[in-house]
């Protein structure tokens, strides 16, 4: 019987979904080290703990009702649950419950958790990567057709304006070349940069620093920019004009969002074993660009790296569009996180 226990103890111990043993009271009698590493404490810790001191849900009414459906004495598994665990880390995850009967004890139940996040995160990310790829290329191809038609028609206002005797309607054919112009630098940022990056190892905080003056000049005097580095970040392998650009286009964006003051924070991290679509890398550089502006506005939250979407009515729509193909173009990824008062850009790039 003792080697059967031991044999089940390495089994949960082995596991890397949580599991949780509570009693008829819901007080916590066991945990795995896969809880221990979510919880981020000691089993030593933990026990004895009831399972409302250990996860809250989003509200009392929900957390009350989740407490009678445990109790009711059904096994039942709810997905994508949105948890708060007690030290207030937030987490999505799939849930287990399975009543333990046994005639000679009282009921115990046993709680599986199973966290999502990463999942959902590579999910997310990878459907965003789809459809981006989908609409850069629709814009591409429209892009193109319009570029030969402009070039005529800028051609023709020029011919015009040399035989046009009187100034004041040459006025009307400058009118015509400035338009064109303005259709032609935006269909080559639509277009976007071309040719491959030319990646070399660099300091990603010599361009943060190079993006920071740039900033300083454009921005508005009530906006004040923080440093937070990681001087521990090694060097990573980019195309220095590139990032520069993405970054730049980031910091533009967020020095408008935040309008006559606010302030704008650039962040440096190391991540370890992060995954960006299906390649999973040992370290990443986590670049941040985070102000304290109002948010996105909801509408356009989950579209916001697509082209010619924003929420300035005097915006082109495409700051972010070409950053997010930018970082691409190096394997990254940028990430968006955003609510009132706090907005984060976080540029996720390989480490080789």
């Amino acid at each position: 019987m003792n080697l059967q226990f031991e044999s089940q103890q390495r089994v949960l111990e082995g596991m890397t979904a949580v599991v949780l043993l509570f009693d008829q009271d819901l007080i916590l009698q066991y945990v795995n080290p896969a809880g221990e590493t979510l919880f981020e404490q000691s089993a030593r810790h933990m026990l004895g703990l009831s399972y409302v001191e250990l996860i809250q849900h989003r509200d009392e009414i929900s957390l009350k009702k989740w407490i009678e459906e445990i109790k009711s004495g059904q096994s039942f598994t709810r997905h994508e649950v949105s948890l708060v665990l007690f030290h207030e880390k937030e987490v999505t995850a799939n849930l287990t419950v399975i009543p333990i009967i046994d005639s000679d004890v009282k009921t115990e139940f046993l709680v599986e958790i199973l966290p999502v996040d990463r999942w959902l995160r590579i999910s997310r990310d990878e459907q965003r990567v789809e459809q981006q790829e989908v609409t850069q290329e629709i814009f591409r191809g429209l892009a193109h057709e319009i570029k030969n038609p402009l070039g005529g028609l800028r051609g023709a206002a020029q011919l015009l304006e040399r035989e046009l005797p009187s100034d004041d309607l040459k006025e009307y054919t400058k009118v015509i070349i400035s338009e064109a112009d303005r259709l032609q630098a935006l269909v080559n940022r639509i277009l976007g940069p071309a040719g491959l990056p030319k990646v070399k190892e660099i300091n990603i905080h010599e361009i943060l620093e190079r993006v920071r003056s740039l900033i300083k000049i454009e921005m508005n005097e009530g906006i004040q920019l923080h440093r937070d580095y990681d001087p521990s970040v090694p060097e990573v392998k980019v195309d220095p004009d590139m990032l520069l650009q993405a970054l730049l286009n980031i910091a533009r964006n967020a020095c408008e969002a935040m309008g006559e003051q606010g302030n704008l924070t650039f962040k440096t991290r190391v991540v370890r074993k992060y995954t960006i679509g299906h390649q999973r890398h040992k370290l990443v550089a986590n670049i941040e660009v985070i102000d304290d502006g109002p948010g996105i506005p909801a509408d356009i939250k989950e579209k916001i790296f697509f082209p010619m979407v924003t929420g300035r009515a005097d915006g082109s729509g495409l700051g972010l569009s070409i950053s997010q193909s930018l970082i691409q173009q190096h394997d990254g990824l940028i990430e968006c996180h955003s609510e009132p008062g706090k907005t984060v850009f976080a540029v996720i790039l390989p480490i080789n």
